[in-house]
């Protein structure tokens, strides 16, 4: 056995054992907690709503487990068990150039992984989601939104893949650093079309009608600096029941989007806190940080696998027999995460510490009572735990858990 091998193995273990031992920290501890609502939330959420989050939670990390065992076994077929290597001689064998059979493997892997996922999302939806009364959409929709990301895929994911492999294969020594501006590029370019091209393929997007809360945002976005293409509301509960407010896009084309749920579930003084918060994001620069973060993690990422497709042993101790910039790339993008695992608590940390800040600029622009109010309302309306595991919290929640973070905004409301 190589030693990269054995390395990889090593930290395939150790990724599938923690993310076992925090599933079952996590459901360990809410069933602990299930039959008593915290003391800060026993006035507002009755006790059959917090069995029900329970329930849910542990319905989904009972899912999540199947899903890694899954997960696991397949990224070693792929690998060690010669599943990229068969795919890869089999589109050799058509006596394609290098990028066309570079795109074929991509391709296929990427279809066949999409395929290999769809019965942990159909149960998902119309299982779990069904049950605790979530589920809006129809198999018919389920379908459509599929076919249309697959088309979207082609569309845009063959072009990228495309200039990528070129570039592995004829840019010379620093093509990683042209391939990261191509891969710099298209991100900005999905943030800017997103909002205005891709999002209204899949929901509808009408402005928003109620004249006094739109004057009320519109107040709010004067004192906050704000400007956008428009504020408007989107059919989410033709899909969920789960509620959302957020805002996408960049330049001239942000747009500021209510799930038509929440503002079914929140008061306009609720709803105005809610923005406010989504604008402490804009305000203190999380998006751009965010941004420049993924962007830098992303060129030390393209640097790292121009270097590992030049060691013979990468393909070698991963079951592929012929090395390619295809076979590079295609590794590269299923084994990292393997590595990387790790890492998570520290973006997870550094997401919490942007979500108490955009609290902090929510409370100086709108009623911090309200913000309470309204991260209630949608605990309940969306089966949110209250009672999450601590190290399960700081390994994964890119948001505070909810006791901590009322208790934040309970100081900033004396304070004010």
């Amino acid at each position: 056995m190589h030693p990269f091998t054995l390395v990889f193995l090593v930290f395939l273990a150790a990724m599938a054992l923690t993310r076992l031992w925090l599933s079952r920290r996590q459901e360990r501890y809410i069933l602990a907690h299930r039959d008593s609502v915290p003391a800060a939330f026993a006035e507002k959420i009755a006790l059959e709503d917090h069995h029900k989050a329970a329930d849910y939670s542990i319905a989904k990390l009972r899912l999540g487990r199947w899903s890694l065992a899954w997960e696991v076994l397949w990224l070693l077929i792929w690998t060690l068990g010669g599943g990229i290597d068969f795919i890869d001689q089999w589109w050799r064998a058509q006596g394609l150039g290098p990028l066309a059979t570079g795109i074929g493997v991509i391709l296929s892997i990427t279809l066949l992984m999409s395929l290999l996922d769809l019965p942990f999302s159909w149960y998902s939806t119309f299982v779990i989601e069904q049950r605790f009364g979530f589920n809006k959409m129809t198999l018919k929709l389920w379908i459509s939104d599929l076919l249309k990301a697959g088309a979207l895929m082609l569309l845009i994911g063959v072009p990228l893949v495309a200039a990528i492999l070129w570039l592995m294969n004829q840019a010379g020594e620093w093509w990683w650093l042209y391939a990261w501006g191509v891969w710099a590029g298209f991100t900005l370019l999905m943030i800017w079309a997103y909002p205005t091209f891709i999002a209204p393929l899949f929901n509808k997007f009408k402005p928003l009608q109620d004249e006094s809360l739109k004057k009320r945002i519109e107040k709010l976005l004067q004192r906050a600096g704000f400007h956008s293409q428009g504020v408007f509301v989107i059919d989410g509960s033709k899909r969920s029941a789960h509620g959302n407010a957020y805002f996408t896009g960049f330049g001239r084309n942000k747009r500021i989007v209510f799930y038509d749920t929440l503002l079914e579930s929140l008061s306009p003084e609720e709803v105005e806190a809610v923005l406010a918060h989504e604008l402490g994001h804009f305000k203190r620069h999380h998006i751009r940080k965010s941004l420049a973060l993924s962007l830098l993690v992303a060129l030390g990422g393209f640097a790292l696998l121009a270097w590992l497709m030049q060691q013979a042993w990468f393909y070698t101790a991963l079951g592929v027999s012929t090395p390619s910039t295809h076979a590079a790339l295609v590794l590269f993008m299923l084994v990292l995460p393997v590595f990387t695992f790790f890492l998570g608590p520290l973006f997870a940390m550094l997401s919490r510490k942007h979500e108490f800040e955009a609290d902090e600029f929510a409370s100086q622009q709108s009623n911090p009572r309200a913000l309470i109010s309204a991260l209630v309302n949608l605990y309940r309306e969306n089966a949110s735990t209250l009672t999450p595991d601590p190290v399960h919290s700081a390994f994964y929640d890119s948001h505070p858990p909810a006791s901590i973070r009322i208790q934040h905004l309970e100081r900033l409301a004396h304070s004010g």
